[in-house]
C-alpha cells in the first residue's frame, strides 16, 4: 500500500495534498522536484504525468494527478478522516466550497501571485489591486461563514479548508515582499480574526511543519 507524492516548493496544488496525506496519516514517500532544475520536465517525470506539473501521486499501481483529483482519491483510498463530508449535505457544501475556490478565487490569486512574486515591476497596479480587493471580499464572506462553524464548509476539517489554506498562506507571503507597498493588498489578519483562528487549526494538523515549502523556512 505504498503511497508516494511529486510535488515542487511552493506550489499551492502540491500543499493541499500534502496537508491531506498529514490530515489522515497517511505515510508516503515524498519526491521533491526542483523548478529551478526543471526536474518536472524530465523524461522520467513525464512518464509519470504527462503535462509536467505538480503534484502527482502514485498509490501501489494507481497514478493520480491534479490536486482535486489526489483529495478526492485519498479520500476513498483512506476514508478514515473524511475529507469531503460525512452525509450527502456536507458533501455537497464541501464540493461547492473547492470547486467556488478552483473556478473563482484561484484566478484572482494567480494575478496577484504573479504580480508581486514574478514581475513586480511590470505588474499593472490597477490589475492587482483589483484582484486584490475581489479576495478581500472572499476573506471577508469566510470571516462570516466561521462565525457559525469551525471550518469553512463544516465543523470539521475537510478538502475546502485544505484547498484554500495554501492560497492564503501565498498571499499573506505577497503582502510581506519588499515590492508590495506599490500595491494595495490590504491582506492584514486583524481584519479576519476568525480566519486567523482558522488558520491555527490547519496548523496544528500533525507533520504540518513538513508540508511548508522549504524554501519558505529557508527565508
Amino acid at each position: 500500500m505504498a503511497v508516494e507524492i511529486w510535488w515542487g516548493s511552493g506550489s499551492a496544488y502540491a500543499w493541499r495534498v500534502l496537508l491531506a496525506l498529514r490530515a489522515k496519516g497517511v505515510e508516503y514517500t515524498s519526491h521533491l522536484l526542483s523548478f529551478s532544475a526543471r526536474d518536472h520536465k524530465t523524461p522520467e517525470y513525464l512518464a509519470i504525468n504527462p503535462r509536467g506539473k505538480v503534484p502527482s501521486l502514485r498509490h501501489d499501481d494507481v497514478v493520480v494527478h491534479e490536486s482535486i483529483a489526489i483529495l478526492a482519491y485519498l479520500d476513498r483510498a483512506f476514508p478514515a478522516v473524511p475529507l469531503f463530508g460525512a452525509t450527502a449535505a456536507e458533501a455537497a457544501r464541501v464540493w461547492t466550497d473547492v470547486i467556488e475556490v478552483v473556478t473563482t478565487i484561484e484566478a484572482d490569486f494567480t494575478v496577484v501571485v504573479r504580480g508581486l512574486f514574478f514581475r513586480p515591476l511590470e505588474a499593472d497596479p490597477a490589475e492587482v489591486n483589483a484582484a486584490a480587493a475581489r479576495l478581500c471580499g472572499e476573506l471577508d464572506r469566510y470571516e462570516a461563514v466561521l462565525g457559525g462553524q469551525a471550518f469553512l464548509s463544516t465543523d470539521s476539517l475537510s478538502a475546502s479548508d485544505l484547498t484554500f489554506y495554501p492560497h492564503l498562506r501565498g498571499l499573506l507571503r505577497a503582502q510581506a515582499k519588499p515590492e508590495a507597498p506599490r500595491f494595495e493588498l490590504g491582506f492584514d489578519m486583524a481584519r479576519w480574526p476568525r480566519l486567523a483562528t482558522w488558520m491555527g487549526q490547519i496548523e496544528a494538523i500533525p507533520g504540518f511543519a513538513e508540508t511548508e515549502p522549504p524554501h519558505w523556512r529557508e527565508g
